[in-house]
Order: structure tokens, then sequence, then C-alpha cells
């Protein structure tokens, strides 16, 4: 094709179409090919100046990866614009070469190697001048061009549906996978709390039935699936008849405040044993476990209850007091200062005696029980109006009923023990 000016878009985009028909390129390829060459042609028009179209046929490039022995080629359309007025850099349908002084090159590959099967020759004229592609309205190749865009239109809506479903279907598929996963994990987290619990509860000591005493405790961990933690308590019966009882609170949770409430627990129970005075047990459980265990931390509080007299000798380490709930209803807190295992100049600053009489209760916890709302005094006062609330019931709901009573409302999750000892008829 032969340089010709052209000074109006229509005209302009006939010549570009019948190009493209007498070359037979693709209804679609040639459609972006007009809408890039008017495209770009644009801003010469609207200045009032004309623009130079030609076209020539060219080698297409050889693919790199091509058999060195195929000397087989194949031939693509060159369409170069020359416009005076330069082009905006956009995009345009169909990708092309440009140069700095408003000329733009299309490299259009043909079908095959054979070309102008619509009558056009190697030189590309007929195209443009009225050869037998002609004879095609350009209505028919609007139309054809449309027919083409909307085949890719419905082609990518077709792939847009497929795409979705198959999406949902995979989205559906995660989400079950998903809940399986976290069914999955739930059933082993409670399979674990379960071990842990049952573990724990092997280590605690068995039920302790004594003449003249009730006892009964309620443990409830800070978290379901880690149920077990640093609040331990131990209690036994001494040789000259007392019971002795260790209540613990071990600094953090998980197994490792276990060992370290575990460790505290048996170094009292050895001590109480070989006959230590109370007063100097918290200083020389100490004085052992720390060359082991230089970063534990416990709070202890030991008591001893002569079930003949009624009896009450107390030593803390740290530890909240013990309250007493009276049969008639008065309470009080047996506050006994000290520093607990871990802490500077462990041990119980003094003995504390107290007597229990016949219906008294004795209710010994740790700070999970009375800092669930983050205040101390305030729960130390509620927990003091459950007891009397609960005084009377059967002892081995008492522990239970307080627990429920101060855990209403928690703002500060801790691992909870309670124990409640009341004094019965004594024996003879």
């Amino acid at each position: 094709m032969t340089p010709h000016v052209f000074h109006s878009p229509q005209a302009l985009r006939r010549a570009v179409r019948l190009l493209g028909t007498s070359h037979s390129l693709p209804a679609e390829t040639r459609a972006r090919l007009v809408l890039s060459v008017g495209a770009l042609a644009g801003a010469a028009f609207r200045a009032g100046q004309g623009v130079t179209l030609e076209a020539a046929l060219e080698p297409s490039p050889r693919p790199a990866q091509a058999d060195a022995g195929d000397h087989s080629s194949t031939l693509s359309l060159a369409v170069t614009l020359r416009s005076p007025v330069p082009a905006p850099d956009e995009a345009v349908p169909l990708p092309a070469q440009r140069s700095g002084n408003g000329v733009t090159t299309w490299h259009v590959p043909l079908p095959g190697p054979e070309y102008g099967t619509d009558g056009a020759g190697p030189d590309g004229c007929s195209g443009a001048h009225g050869g037998s592609p002609a004879s095609r309205a350009e209505t028919e190749l609007l139309e054809e061009e449309l027919r083409a865009a909307l085949a890719r239109v419905d082609a990518l809506a077709a792939d847009q549906r497929r795409l979705t479903h198959e999406l949902a279907e995979t989205n559906s598929g995660v989400l079950a996978l998903y809940v399986q996963l976290e069914e999955r994990d739930e059933q082993l987290r409670t399979a674990h709390g379960h071990i842990l619990r049952e573990l724990e509860d092997a280590l605690r000591p068995p039920p302790l039935s004594v003449d003249g005493l009730e006892l009964a405790v309620h443990y409830a961990p800070a978290g379901t699936d880690a149920p077990t933690g640093g609040d331990f308590y131990d209690w036994f019966v001494l040789p000259d008849g007392t019971v002795h009882i260790t209540v613990v609170d071990a600094l953090g949770h998980g197994v490792r405040s276990t060992r370290s409430a575990l460790n505290v627990t048996h170094a009292v129970r050895t001590l109480a044993l070989e006959g230590h005075p109370l007063t100097s047990i918290v200083a020389r459980t100490d004085e052992i476990l720390s060359p082991f265990d230089p970063e534990l931390m416990a709070t202890v509080l030991l008591v001893r209850i002569d079930p003949r007299t009624g009896e009450v000798q107390l030593a803390n380490g740290s530890h909240p007091p013990a309250l007493v709930v009276r049969a008639s209803g008065q309470e009080e807190y047996l506050e006994v200062r000290g520093r607990g295992v871990g802490y500077p100049l462990p041990g119980s600053d003094r003995l504390l005696r107290a007597e229990l009489a016949e219906g008294d209760l004795l209710v010994l916890y740790t700070d999970g029980l009375t800092e669930s709302r983050r205040d101390p005094r305030e729960g130390e006062q509620r927990l003091a109006e459950s007891a009397r609330r609960h005084r009377h019931r059967p002892i081995a709901d008492v522990p239970g009923a307080i627990a429920a009573d101060m855990h209403t409302v928690i703002l500060h999750s801790d691992d909870t023990l309670a124990l409640a000892i009341r004094l019965a008829s004594r024996p003879s």
C-alpha cells in the first residue's frame, strides 16, 4: 500500500478496515487495528490536519526456539501511521511501536504463509483502493467485528461464571476443611485438658476422713484447655492426730507452676512429718528448694487443726488470710504476716492460734477467688458474705457455692482453689 493521506476519521477507519479484510485478518484483530489507528490519529484530525497511512508486508520475526533446519517463514502486515500532531501516550487496543516524531507502526501477524486471500496482492493495495474486498459493505464488516467482540465478551462472561462457580466450590471446600480443623483442634484441646486434669487430680492428695472434721475442696483452672496450674493443696494427719493442711499458689500457669507447687507441698510434708515447728517450715522450704529452682516463687499458708479440741494454728508466707465464719454468722480473717518461698527473708513472722467451735467454718483459698474483680479488699468482703450465706450447707457443696458467688463477674482470670473445713461433733 502506497502512502495515502487522510483528512477524516471516517475515511481512515474505512481504509484500515478494508486493508485488514484484504489480508484476511481475524475480525477481532481487524477491529483492534481500526480502533488503535483511529485513536492515535484523533489528535491530528482535531487540529484540522491530515495523517499518512502506509502498509507493507515483511517477514515475521523468527522464534528463538525454532529448529535451525526450518527455513519456512511467515509474513506480518506492517501498518505505519504518520501524524504531525503527537498522540497522547495512552494504551490502545492493539500494541504498537512508537517513535518520538509521530510515527507509529503496528506489526500484525498474518493468518498463515499465504496472504491476500481476498484478492490483495503482495503490495496490499487492493484493500485500500477498491479491489474485491471493497465489494463487502462496510456495515457487513462492522457487524462481523461486532459479532467477534460479542463472542469475545460471551466467552469472557462464561469464563467468569465458571471461575466464580469454581471459586465458590473452592471456598466452600476450604470453609468445610477449616470447620473440620477447628473441630479437630477443639477435640485435641479437650483431650489434652482431660489428660492434664486427670494427671493433676492423680497428684492431689486423696480425700481425708477425720472424725470431728468435715473437709471439701473446689478447684477451677484459669483455662479449660490447660487445667493445670500453680494452685495446690495438701492435707494429712500427723502422728499426734492433728490435721496438717498446706495451701500453695506458685507463680505462673501451666506445667511449670504445677511442678513448683508440687515441690513446695512435698517439701512441707517432709518437714512436717519430721517434726519441724510450724513457724520454721516456710523458711526451711525456701532453703531446700532455692538452690534447685532459683526462679521459684510461691505463697504458702500452713494450718494445723486438732479435731479433738478445735485448736487451730496458722503460719503464713505472703498468702491471703484464712477466713473463719462462726456458727452464729460472725466472720473473722486470721491475719498472719510473712513472706513466701522465693521472696526476700522468707518465713512466717509468728504463729497464730485460734479455736473452732462446733459448726464453725474455716475457709482457705487462693487469690484467684478474691481478686477476680481486681479488688482484693472488695473480694474479701464478698467472700465473707458468701461463706456466711452457705455455712449451713452440706460441706461438699460449700466450696463450689462460694466460688460460684465470687465468679459472677470475672475481670481477672486465674486458677482458683477453695477449701472448706467445718468442725463437727467432737469424738469422745
